[in-house]
C-alpha cells in the first residue's frame, strides 16, 4: 500500500497564535510530507511495500534497517504529535479525569509532571521528542532523539512534543523553553491524551 500523508486533526491556522500556520506550512507541508514520499521510494519493491505505517517502523526496527526506520518513524511520530495539540488545549487536564488522576498517582501532581516532561524538553540535545507513556499502568515522561520512538518500546505513548527546530524556529527562533511553556500552557490535548490511556 502507498502509505499517504495523514489530514491535520484541524485548519492550519487553528493553533496560532502560538502556532503560527507558516510553521505548520513548512512543518507538515514539506517536513512531514518529505518523510512520507521518501518512505514510499524506500519500500517501493520490497515486503514492507503493503505493510501499514506500524508494521513498518516495528519491522525496520527490528531489521536494523535505519533508512526505513527513520522515515517511517517520524511519519508516526509527527502524526501522533498533531494529535497532541488543540486549539484552545493546555493547562492540567480536567478534574477527575482519567488522565489527571494517572498523572497524579505517578508524579504526585500535575506541576511535577510539568516540570518534568519540560525538562525532558529542555534537555533533549539536538534533534527529538519529549513523550508522556504509560508503562505497566505508571505514567512516565521520557525523551528520544531524532526519529526514535517508544511505540517501539512496547509502552503506550500517550502524547508527545516535537523539539527539533523545525517545530518551533519561526515562532520562537531559539527560544525552546518559551515553546515548551506554549506547548504545556496553550496546546497540550488531554482528550487524545485519555483516549491513549484507555487503550494501555
Amino acid at each position: 500500500m502507498t502509505i499517504s500523508l495523514p489530514a491535520l486533526p484541524y485548519a492550519r491556522d487553528a493553533l496560532a497564535p502560538h502556532i503560527s500556520s507558516e510553521t505548520l506550512d513548512y512543518h507538515y507541508g514539506k517536513h512531514h510530507q518529505a518523510y512520507v514520499d521518501n518512505l514510499n521510494g524506500l519500500i517501493d519493491g520490497t515486503p514492507h511495500a503493503d505493510a501499514d505505517l506500524e508494521t513498518i517502523v516495528h519491522a525496520s526496527a527490528k531489521a536494523g534497517e535505519a533508512g526505513i526506520f527513520n522515515n517511517a518513524a517520524q511519519i508516526w511520530n509527527h502524526t501522533f504529535y498533531w494529535h497532541s495539540m488543540a486549539p484552545n488545549g493546555g493547562g492540567a487536564p480536567a478534574a477527575g479525569s482519567a488522565i489527571a488522576k494517572a498523572i497524579d498517582d505517578s508524579f504526585g501532581s500535575y506541576d511535577a509532571f510539568k516540570e518534568a516532561f519540560a525538562t525532558a524538553g529542555k534537555t533533549q540535545f539536538g534533534s527529538g521528542w519529549a513523550w508522556l507513556v504509560s508503562n505497566n499502568g505508571k505514567l512516565e515522561v521520557r525523551k528520544t532523539a531524532n526519529a526514535e520512538t517508544p511505540l517501539t518500546d512496547g509502552v503506550t505513548p500517550l502524547i508527545t512534543m516535537d523539539v527539533w527546530e523545525h517545530a518551533y524556529y519561526l515562532d520562537y527562533q531559539n527560544k525552546r523553553p518559551g515553546y515548551i511553556d506554549v506547548f504545556l500552557d496553550s496546546l497540550v490535548n488531554w482528550s487524545f491524551a485519555e483516549e491513549n490511556l484507555a487503550k494501555a
